[in-house]
């Protein structure tokens, strides 16, 4: 074999792209000439093998390939058939790569019941009588004389917070691009204890959607608590504006005109007949008598009745 990779000038590579009947018959022999369709090329595998393709005619494989591997051991021994397998071609659809069980599962799919346990060298856990490098959990275990079993480590705190910077929560989501300012100004944001009060914290806020959840101080929607606007009536009410332009006159109707009276006839009067006017009589006019006073009407009225 040594022999054949150092002297090889090209020959048994061309003796294995030739091969292509041998190849079909070794196939055909394995899946019959119903499932086998017309040779699509060959892949060198190394010095001294090469595997023929042809198109896979398989129910339930479409865009699939037979691949044949031929090889030659030596210059005057005979080309031979390795193996005849059946591999997805570029177009073929296929499984996703295999993925352990225990990363399969994502934020969400835990539900009621389930059990996860975390693995025992997971680098997120430290064991808890290891300086945490968290203030607030040192004081913690100072003050009480014990500990969890385990506590977040340097890398468990950093990748939790990637993972909450960058999320629906963070500050490149679209509600914290649209929002009028940030959480960290806002009176239901409640801070964090530790190391990461100053990045994050939960919101309080009922209105908000993110009412419960952990937020990045860079957050923000429009249930901030210092957000004021102008009440005003949700119907528009334009200017009273009156166009001289589009206002159509009409002339007033005339009033009907009044009859003119006729002329009354002239009447003739028989002065025979016509009755005739007294004269009045002359009255006499008497002397106007001044008025008697107060005090001579009583005397009058005293001696009158002495009589």
């Amino acid at each position: 074999m040594t022999l054949l990779l150092t002297l090889d000038d090209g020959s048994i590579q061309r003796k294995l792209a030739e091969a292509v009947d041998l190849a079909r018959a070794a196939v055909l022999e394995d899946a019959g000439a119903e499932q086998v369709g017309a040779h699509v090329g060959v892949d060198r595998e190394d010095a001294v093998s090469a595997s023929h393709l042809f198109e896979a005619t398989v129910s339930g494989y479409r865009g699939w390939r037979w691949s044949v591997t031929v090889a030659l051991a030596g210059e005057e021994e005979p080309i031979t058939v390795s193996e005849v397998v059946l591999i997805p071609g570029p177009e073929a659809r296929v499984a996703p790569a295999w993925v352990p069980w225990d990363r399969r599962v994502q934020a969400g799919d835990l539900g009621v019941g389930d059990i996860f346990p975390v693995e025992k060298d997971d680098p997120r856990l430290v064991p808890a009588y290891l300086e945490s490098d968290d203030p607030a959990v040192e004081a913690v275990a100072m003050e009480a004389g014990l500990g969890r079993v385990h506590v977040l480590s340097r890398h468990g705190r950093l990748d939790a917070a990637a993972r909450w910077h960058g999320g629906e929560f963070g500050p490149r989501s679209d509600m914290a691009r649209s929002a009028p300012d940030v959480c960290g100004s806002c009176g239901f944001f409640v801070p964090l204890a530790g190391s990461l009060s100053a990045a994050f914290g939960a919101c309080t806020n009922d209105i908000s959607p993110a009412d419960g959840h952990v937020v990045d101080v860079e957050y923000g929607c429009g249930a901030h608590s210092e957000i004021e606007v102008e009440v005003t009536s949700s119907v528009p009410v334009a200017e009273l504006v009156y166009d001289d332009s589009l206002i159509d006159f009409e002339p007033a109707p005339e009033a009907p005109a009044e009859p003119e009276p006729e002329p009354a006839e002239a009447t003739v009067v028989d002065e025979s007949e016509a009755p005739v006017a007294e004269t009045p009589e002359t009255a006499e006019v008497q002397p106007e008598v001044e008025p008697e006073t107060a005090d001579e009407a009583q005397v009058e009225a005293e001696s009158a009745s002495e009589h």
